[in-house]
């Protein structure tokens, strides 16, 4: 008999490294005293080294050339400063300046040693999908709102292919296979957030792993009790971090 594991909660446990961002956070919460909208941020970069951590999206000032300019509480943008993932260079499309509804045409041009050539470069997504809307876009990365609390923010170097960025990771279903084990399902997510079954990427729990089959499952030895999990390889973009507790 197979039965749901519990996923708890997608964790960040690596801390920024101490490497610095061309901006600084410059305010609180937002209207009425709300605070910023708390999300799970992922940068994964061309090496396959990543930064995860969860972080408020505060609003903040970033430097375009000799220009200071806001980006608005609540962007994908303003959580990527305010997780000092890498040192980040930007390029300007628009008008930015002190009014966050100007920021709409930044564009980030690199982050730590890895810049952006031809069609190549940096994007983001929010939960599987690409977003259609620039970082600091106030309107949000879809056009119908910010980021809300708790939202997954995936950044990562697209090497462009027949019109689209490699496949993302994400875990499509967690059971547990008594007397002991996980049996894990992942998919793998193009742009638009249409997947596939993510076959030959190895699932990791705790020091545990099993490599996916063609349907996109792993079966893997564990005990009870809570673990990290997380999903990589196959050519593909690595999910976030998760907690799994197995009862």
């Amino acid at each position: 008999m197979r039965r749901k594991a519990v996923v708890l909660t997608t964790v960040a446990l690596l801390a920024s490294g101490g490497v610095t961002a061309v901006a600084a956070p410059i305010g609180g919460g937002g209207g009425g005293g709300k605070p910023p909208p708390k999300v799970t941020q992922l940068v994964v970069f061309r090496n396959g080294s990543f930064k995860e951590r969860s972080v408020p999206a505060h609003k903040v000032v970033v430097r375009v050339g000799r220009r200071r300019c806001v980006v608005g509480e609540g962007t994908p943008l303003a959580a990527l400063v305010v997780s000092r993932a890498a040192r980040i260079v930007l390029r300007d499309y628009g008008t930015c300046s002190r009014r966050p509804r100007d920021a709409a045409g930044l564009f980030v041009r690199k982050l730590g040693r890895d810049a952006n050539s031809g069609q190549d470069g940096w994007v983001y997504k929010v939960g599987r999908k690409a977003a259609s809307a620039g970082a600091a876009d106030p309107s949000g990365p879809f056009g119908h709102g910010r980021l809300r609390f708790g939202a997954h923010v995936l950044w990562f170097y697209c090497h462009m292919s027949a019109g689209s960025c490699q496949r993302t990771l994400s875990f499509d279903e967690i059971d547990t296979a008594p007397p002991g084990g996980l049996v894990v399902h992942v998919g793998a997510y193009d742009d638009r957030g249409h997947g596939i079954p993510a076959a030959g990427v190895t699932v990791h729990v705790d020091q545990a792993s099993a490599v996916t089959d063609a349907s996109g499952v792993a079966r893997v030895s564990t005990t009870v009790g809570s673990h990290r999990m997380y999903a990589d390889g196959g050519g593909y973009v690595r999910t976030f971090d998760t907690h799994v507790d197995v009862q």
